[in-house]
């Protein structure tokens, strides 16, 4: 799919949508709709209307979570709170 050519283009939502789902291989069909939509490119579907995603696709939305969690404000689970004295 070449997630990482067209990321930019992606919608917050859709990007999201990657991250919260790393072990995706295919891509549902609903969100393939969506990507296809958003990039204007038409990815070669499967039979289910999914799209396969390559390794490198995967790898490139693993590094996006990491980077993103990385950048967030919220606390981590390593952050701790010391007792209320």
């Amino acid at each position: 799919m070449h997630i990482k050519e067209f990321w930019d283009q992606l919608s917050p939502d859709t990007q999201q949508w990657l991250i919260d789902n790393p072990g995706t291989m295919i891509v549902p069909r609903t969100v393939t709709a969506i990507i296809n939509g958003e990039t204007g490119e038409d990815e070669t579907m499967d039979a289910h209307g999914g799209t396969a995603l390559t390794e490198e696709d995967r790898l490139f939305i693993h590094e996006q979570a990491r980077l993103g969690a990385a950048s967030s404000d919220e606390p981590k689970f390593f952050d701790s709170v010391g007792p209320e004295d």
